[in-house]
C-alpha cells in the first residue's frame, strides 16, 4: 500500500445528532453533524416526523390540493354530461 495517498483515519471521530444524540466511531473525519440518528429516525421510533427546511412538504400539499379539486371538478362534469346523455336517451324512447 502507497503511504501518501491515503486519508488520515480517526479511531475516535465524534458524530453528532441534531437530537443531542452522540456517538463514538472510526471515521476519516475528525467530527460529523447529522440530522438524523438510530434514536430520532421515524424508522426505528414509528413516530413521523418531517424535517423540512425547504417548505417541500408545504408546496407539494398545496400542489396535491389543487390537482384534487381539478380532479373533483372533472368528475363533477363527467357526471352532469352523463346525466345529460342519459336524460336525452329515456326521451329518445319516450318519443319512439
Amino acid at each position: 500500500m502507497k503511504k501518501e495517498i491515503h486519508p488520515e483515519y480517526f479511531t475516535d471521530s465524534k458524530i453528532s445528532c441534531a437530537c443531542g444524540e452522540k456517538v463514538t466511531i472510526g471515521s476519516t473525519l475528525k467530527e460529523i453533524s447529522i440530522e438524523l440518528c438510530h434514536k430520532c429516525h421515524p424508522f426505528y421510533t414509528g413516530k413521523q416526523k418531517i424535517i423540512d427546511t425547504a417548505r417541500r412538504v408545504e408546496k407539494f400539499q398545496t400542489r396535491l390540493t389543487k390537482k384534487s379539486e381539478a380532479i373533483t371538478g372533472k368528475k363533477e362534469k363527467h357526471a352532469k354530461r352523463d346525466a345529460e346523455k342519459k336524460a336525452k336517451r329515456e326521451e329518445a324512447e319516450k318519443a319512439a
